[in-house]
């Protein structure tokens, strides 16, 4: 019999240090269970880095929640070996439409390019994403999942943090070299620091409906985003329609800030409404009801000393583009390599400021989306009521009026063009993969099979040269030389472009060799014979440059893993810091 993912539960049992005298250490401790922690301790896990993950419950989410997961999401996923399960499952799209009032404006889609391994998005329930993460942390050897235990106290000093966990058999104590903070929007670990998040909080209402339709009622609708501005059915207010797996579909009603909210919810009339959109007749069944507001507020900092704030805990967002948990997502990814790296003596402690600096800078630009388009779709006055309404009313006609169009920006990877991790071009490129972009995908070939860029990525520093079959061994001696001299692990992937890279495409030595047989992936990397990127662990271009140099190449590893020597500027920054 199949598993009933909204019923999961996650047995307590008593773990080994709760038998031992003292407090046991552990070099990493994630507090909370969702999508976000979970991703963090598989990902930590994958590297080698041993986890403890505790949360206070032991079931998977209620209702639906966050259903919308992105292709950056989806690729993350993949390179720890849990993504097949989520878009198998999962209702995979990329268009959209938009009405306005009784008429279709205008439709988009979300990926025009081919050669993409991952859709745009894949709809999926969050009990299911936590349940199949789940079964990935269970398997794995270096995490330790302990259920019902809830986090009461965090102290934290020079060498470590200090935790007491409440459990049903009592309290015990634990600490670590690390703490991740990944247990949502009220972030107990954040109150116990006595830290806050601050920002904008919304005046408005809005009523979730998961309803599973019978057949002939689903076979009305798409796997599309549908998004109505005050349609005939929901006068003066919005409605977004998405589809999930088991044939359930997600409602979302505008209700307004005067909304009662025991009242709407009734199922009576949730009923109501849901009949207004579907038709009289339709046959259906609630699979969860629930009222919501949001905000869009974010810490000053993620990082306090050895506390490391992610997801919800760090930054709050509207729902509206699923940027909430695929954010979240990307924060842990962000991290997973750092984290390891500063752990395992490969790079100082400084290297997870750049977390810091990379995530609230990717937050700041999510918050600013999120809120325009919450301006947008709860227009606050009647100016920009009239605004809203007649950039709809041309967007059926005009495409500029389109582009203004804004019923949730939906979640894209954000560009880390300022970090400090980056090495500026030397060399002239155009396109998109500029230092601090994250890493197009293409369809290659390896050893005569199809296969994905980004899965040879890996998740150390990956040097990827692009070159012809003729050229290619002349190069490989100094690829080598190079890997084995550097001071972190470095993978050598080679696509090889142009006539006979396809035959030529095969692994030698321990420099992967990829065929490229559409030139997609010369196109998308604006690459030549010779051209050279240096990746990411999480597949963000840190350097790239039209010839390959050794020393060039040195000095921009150094400065991604935060081992080149301080200028004299930093220095006196860190001296006045101490100071103050």
């Amino acid at each position: 019999m199949p598993l009933d993912y909204q019923k999961l539960t996650f047995p307590y049992v008593r773990s080994v240090d709760q038998r031992s005298g003292s407090a046991a250490h552990h070099p990493v401790v994630v507090v909370g269970a969702g999508p976000v922690g979970l991703t963090c301790a598989i990902d930590l896990a994958r590297q080698g880095v041993r986890v403890v993950l505790l949360d206070d419950d032991d079931t998977v989410s209620t209702g639906s929640r966050a259903i919308a997961f992105a292709k950056r999401t989806l690729e993350i996923w993949d390179r720890l070996r849990c993504g097949d399960r989520m878009v198998d499952k999962g209702i995979s799209w990329s268009m959209g439409k938009v009405f306005f009032q009784d008429s279709e404006v205008y439709r988009f889609s979300l990926q025009e390019q081919v050669g993409h391994h991952r859709p745009a998005f894949v709809n999926l329930q969050q009990y299911y994403v936590e349940g199949f993460l789940h079964e990935c942390a269970a398997a794995d050897p270096h995490i330790d999942l302990r259920s019902r235990n809830k986090v009461i106290s965090v102290v934290q000093d020079a060498a470590c943090v200090t935790l007491e966990v409440e459990t049903p058999d009592g309290v015990y104590a634990l600490t670590c070299d690390y703490l991740v903070a990944c247990d949502g929007a009220r972030s107990p670990v954040r109150g116990m620091l006595g830290l806050e998040s601050k920002g904008q909080s919304f005046r408005d209402r809005f009523l979730i409906a998961d309803v599973k339709l019978q057949p002939e009622v689903a076979e009305r609708f798409t796997s599309e985003r549908w998004f109505w501005f005050d349609p005939p059915f929901h006068r003066g207010q919005s409605v977004l329609l998405h589809q999930q797996p088991d044939n359930v579909w997600r409602i979302d009603f505008q209700l307004g800030w005067d909304a009662d909210a025991a009242v709407e919810r009734e199922p009576e009339r949730v009923a109501a409404r849901v009949r207004a959109l579907l038709g009289e007749d339709a046959s259906f069944e609630f699979q969860w009801i629930s009222i919501y507001t949001f905000a869009c507020v974010r810490m000053e900092r993620f990082i306090h000393e050895r506390v490391i704030f992610a997801g919800d805990a760090a930054h709050g967002v509207s729902p509206f583009g699923g940027r909430g948990a695929n954010s979240g997502i990307q924060d842990v990814d962000n991290l997973g390599w750092k984290l390891r790296m500063v752990l395992h003596d490969l790079a100082p402690a400084r290297l997870l400021d750049s977390y810091d600096d990379e995530r609230v800078t990717a937050a700041d630009e999510n918050i600013l989306n999120s809120t325009r388009s919450t301006d947008f779709i709860t227009p606050k006055n009647e100016a920009s009521k009239r605004f809203r309404d007649a950039v709809l009313t041309l967007s059926r006609r005009h495409p500029f009026a389109r582009t203004l169009v804004n019923s949730g920006r939906l979640s894209q990877p954000t560009s880390l063009a300022r970090s400090p991790l980056n090495t500026p071009d030397s060399d002239a490129f155009a396109g998109a993969m500029v230092p601090g972009a994250p890493c197009i995908d293409a369809p290659i070939v390896v050893d005569g099979s199809d296969a994905w860029l980004i899965d040879q990525l890996g998740r150390e520093f990956t040097l990827l040269s692009f070159v012809t079959a003729a050229t290619f061994d002349a190069r490989l001696d100094a690829h080598e030389s190079l890997r084995s001299n550097a001071a972190v692990p470095l993978r050598s992937v080679a696509v090889l472009i142009g006539p006979g890279g396809v035959d030529a495409a095969r692994t030698a030595g321990s420099t992967i060799r990829l065929g490229d047989p559409e030139g997609l992936a010369a196109r998308r990397y604006d690459a030549t014979d010779g051209t050279v990127y240096l990746i990411r662990p999480d597949q963000h271009v840190c350097a790239r440059w039209r010839r390959f140099d050794r020393r060039a190449v040195l000095d921009a590893l150094a400065t991604a893993t935060c081992t080149a020597a301080l200028d004299t500027r930093e220095i006196t920054e860190c001296l006045s810091r101490a100071t103050t």
